[in-house]
């Protein structure tokens, strides 16, 4: 009998209390770590983490700070920036998945900005393969042009909207994810305007990190459908990594056998394929990494 998810409050690094939940496996052979795209709440991945449990995968899912669970009651007042999710919220999450799955090797997800912090974690060592889904650039010059318009009304209109009367970016509508923290869409904002993204301050203004030092391989997917993380943008995510083996696999909606992926529906139900092949690749002994 599969066991029952257990919802855990996690201390991030600074203490600030983070909502997760953990699938344990049956008989685990594995663990996995799943970290959110921005504005995804935990809740979004539970279909994919119950597939990654009853593969035999224990399975952490959780909210950022100012996400979903995670959301103070007064956002407009909270102080921080998007680099605390990977400095901060990601290693915390993962020293309790390695809490609950003692000597398991620990495998990670990443969706979208999930998989652009790991070199801001302190403990990313303890991760031994990345599968990143739908991950690349913000820049929003290498996007689908018929995706400009909406994100160029979003750092230039709807975001600045919204904070000036809310003091928060307002989820529902125009931003279909959940409601924002100052700190992420004014940073967010200004790496999606710069075609370097935020290599460029990875020299200067955001050290602390440990890019460089990230050498557990990567495997990138990204579908034909995604706006954003497209063939041009994901290569530039991997280049952040120098260290780390990685390769790129680009896939359409019909090799899924779906109408559509986009940004998000690889999480989706009729994805089930593609989840068994992350959890064949995060298990696979055949190219060992980090222990």
């Amino acid at each position: 009998m599969t066991p029952d998810p257990r919802d855990l409050t996690i201390s991030a690094r600074d203490g600030h209390a983070l909502s997760a939940r953990l699938f344990p496996a049956g008989a685990p052979r594995a663990a996995v770590l799943i970290s959110s795209g921005t504005g995804f709440p935990k809740g979004f991945y539970e279909r994919f983490a119950r597939h990654m449990q009853a593969r035999g995968l224990t399975a952490l899912t959780y909210d950022f700070r100012g996400i979903a669970g995670s959301r103070p009651d007064d956002l407009a007042a909270m102080e921080m920036d998007y680099p605390d999710w990977g400095r901060l919220d990601m290693p915390a999450a993962l020293d309790a998945l390695v809490a609950a799955a003692p000597g398991l090797p620990i495998g990670h997800v990443g969706h979208s900005v999930g998989g652009h912090f790991v070199g801001f974690m302190d403990n990313h060592d303890r991760i031994r393969r990345h599968a990143f889904v739908s991950v690349g650039s913000g820049y929003w010059g290498k996007h689908h042009r018929s995706y400009n318009p909406l994100e160029l009304f979003f750092w230039f209109g709807f975001g600045p909207w919204s904070l000036a009367r809310r003091g928060y970016v307002k989820g529902g509508g125009l931003w279909g994810g959940t409601d924002l923290p100052r700190g992420v869409w004014e940073t967010w904002r200004r790496w999606c305007l710069n075609p370097r993204y935020f290599a460029d301050e990875l020299a200067d203004r955001l050290r602390p990190h440990d890019f460089e030092g990230v050498t557990a391989p990567i495997r990138s997917w990204i579908f034909t459908d995604d706006p954003i993380a497209n063939p041009r943008t994901a290569p530039d995510m991997l280049a952040v990594y120098p260290n780390a083996p990685s390769e790129m696999i680009v896939r359409s909606p019909a090799d899924q056998g779906v109408g559509r992926i986009g940004h998000e529906g690889a999480f989706r139900r009729g994805m089930e394929p593609l989840w068994d092949e992350i959890a064949d690749w995060l298990v696979d002994p055949a190219e060992p990494g980090p222990t």
